[in-house]
């Protein structure tokens, strides 16, 4: 008996995928591809030994895992960069997170998605 918790996981991801996303460009070094991503937000917030507060803003990419592995036939990995291009610009971004936090996590409890945290490290007009 197949489990119907998994097959609706892999059914909402294609919708994910069909309906919620654009293309971005991913890239490791001289490696490159496009893949479809849903943009997310994360926020860190941590306090420190005398209490004091600091938050830490991702912009998250939400990238099927069988699309990265396909690719790059391993998981992203900090210095890893996702370029978007809008009506405002391109954009490039850099996979990292703050000290302590992994770069990028499954979004679900089937592994299917992948939410890669970025930070914005240019910019160039439209």
């Amino acid at each position: 008996m197949s489990d119907l918790l998994d097959q609706g996981a892999a059914w909402l991801d294609g919708k994910r995928k069909s309906h919620m996303s654009r293309t971005v460009t991913y890239a490791r070094g001289a490696t490159s591809f496009s893949v479809q991503a849903t943009i997310g937000r994360t926020l860190f917030e941590r306090s420190d030994a005398e209490g004091i507060q600091t938050t830490w803003e991702s912009r998250d990419y939400l990238i099927s895992a069988e699309d990265i592995r396909e690719e790059l036939f391993a998981s992203p990995a900090a210095g890893d960069t996702i370029t978007e291009i809008d009506d405002a610009g391109t954009f490039t971004y850099e996979v990292m997170a703050p000290p302590g936090e992994k770069v990028w996590k499954y979004s679900d409890s089937y592994r299917r998605c992948m939410r890669i945290h970025t930070k914005q490290t240019s910019e160039s007009g439209g």
